[in-house]
């Protein structure tokens, strides 16, 4: 597969700019990334950049801590698929989680799905937080509430993607869903480190480094 089409392009900062996400579509296009990722209120731009190009907007959900309500999550997946936004990547709630409550992660993963309609779904564990049990478990809540992808981490926690964190992913999910790795991917080194451990897309602010 072309490595470039593994790619999500991605700017998630705060102080992000409407010229800031004008650049990010533009390189997207130019190198043919699979999406560029994006906050909600950047989707529309993002769009208006990418029309006609074989380059996606992803769209970030709950982000980045997962810790609002499972309705707030809904309505924001809604906002974001009427906005235009083709594919959503969900922070699960990590706390409900960690104190075993499965029902309730599958649950508002599912509710999630169906929010987001036709559009790709991928569901941020923050594996930096969850011991390996838990991201065994979180794999399989979202593998049940028929996810397309499981990621490793927003970027914005105490760590980012590690090979053994994906190459578990990968294991429990088999080849039935995709594997994001993402959070800290910035040398050709570890692009390929995370591709070797099971990754099938990248998300990184690091993309037009990466491939040059």
């Amino acid at each position: 597969m072309n490595k470039n089409r593994m790619i999500d392009h991605t700017l998630l900062k705060p102080d992000a700019s409407r010229s800031d996400i004008v650049r990010l579509a533009q390189e997207a296009k130019e190198y043919h990334f699979a999406s560029v990722c994006v906050n909600p209120c950047n989707i529309e731009t993002a769009l208006s950049c990418l029309k006609g190009s074989d380059v996606k907007v992803c769209c970030v959900i709950g982000f980045p801590l997962g810790a609002m309500t499972k309705e707030a999550k809904v309505f924001e997946t809604e906002d974001a698929v009427r906005r235009g936004a083709q594919e959503i990547d969900m922070v699960l709630n990590i706390g409900r989680l960690k104190e075993g409550n499965d029902a309730y992660v599958r649950d508002e993963i599912a509710a999630v799905r169906e929010a987001a309609k036709d559009c790709v779904l991928k569901v941020i564990l923050e594996t930096c937080l969850l011991t390996d049990d838990e991201i065994v478990r979180a794999c399989l809540d979202a593998k049940a509430a028929k996810a397309d992808f499981v990621k490793t981490s927003t970027g914005f926690s105490s760590g980012g993607a590690t090979a053994e964190a994906v190459r578990r992913m990968r294991e429990t999910v088999g080849d039935s869903m995709g594997v994001k790795a993402s959070g800290g991917i910035r040398t050709k080194e570890t692009f390929e480190e995370m591709i070797a451990a099971g990754a099938s897309r990248i998300g990184t602010s690091s993309g037009v480094k990466l491939v040059q």
